[in-house]
């Protein structure tokens, strides 16, 4: 059996039940190293393969390959394999493997939700993920996707926002937004969720300090319902026009 496992954001505690007994039963391990790190206590006396940064599609390839002698192996990502994870690349890589293997995807808490409970409430209404990050998708159609749920007032949680590479794309997509959401829409800022350094923030729009975001962070854009109580983010669960 192949393993696609999603670990939650960082601590143990928000890792699901499922998660932690197949982490426990399965002998062979495949992560990217900052991956294994968060869950290292965990894996003493297991077969370890790790890959570095953008090792994706050779990670994937490997745990295949475990899973073709017979060998049950679970290659493990941060929040939810399904969202922005691995769970898609394995799938399609495994459909075109040389003999059949079970798979199975092992749901985790995305960083949309580990960022929501610490800042409230800020999803109870329509919400949506749109990933700031160009390497895989179109900026273009990314701006397009920003557009459109901008101008239907969704709660929108911006995934990598920003990094050394890309440090104009949050202010590219907040500009977009503007057109549509006032200065003074709440906005959520959930840095390095469940971890060591966990900050969360609550702000608007007009006062989001983008220095203060990077690629382990979490934004997200409140809609023009939503507000602050004791100092956290609410979404109502109704929407007043």
């Amino acid at each position: 059996m192949l393993y696609i496992v999603g670990l939650g954001p960082g601590s143990k505690d928000l890792m699901t039940q499922e998660a932690l007994d197949v982490i426990e039963k399965t002998d062979t391990i495949v992560g990217y190293v900052t991956y294994v790190h968060l869950v290292e206590d965990m894996l003493k006396g297991k077969e370890l393969v790790v890959t570095g940064m953008r090792g994706e599609i050779d990670r994937c390839k490997k745990a295949i390959e475990i899973a073709e002698t017979g060998k049950d192996v679970a290659i493990i990502s941060s929040g939810d394999a399904g969202i922005y994870g691995m769970a898609g690349l394995v799938l399609e890589l495994a459909s075109k493997a040389d003999q059949h293997i079970d798979v199975k995807v092992v749901p985790g808490v995305t960083a949309s939700i580990g960022a929501a409970a610490a800042l409230g409430a800020p999803l109870m209404n329509d919400f949506c993920h749109i990933s700031l990050s160009d390497l895989m998708t179109p900026w273009d159609v990314i701006k397009e996707r920003v557009d459109a749920a901008a101008k239907a007032d969704f709660v929108i949680c911006l995934y990598n926002p920003r990094s050394k590479g890309r440090p104009n794309n949050l202010h590219e997509a907040l500009d977009i937004i503007l057109k549509y959401k006032s200065a003074d829409t709440v906005v959520g800022i959930g840095k390095d969720v469940a971890r060591k350094k966990e900050i969360e923030k609550v702000t608007t729009i007009k006062d989001l300090d983008e220095e203060e975001i990077n690629m382990t962070t979490i934004v997200i854009v409140g809609n023009k319902n939503t507000y602050v109580a004791d100092g956290r983010m609410v979404t109502p669960r109704g929407y007043t026009l």
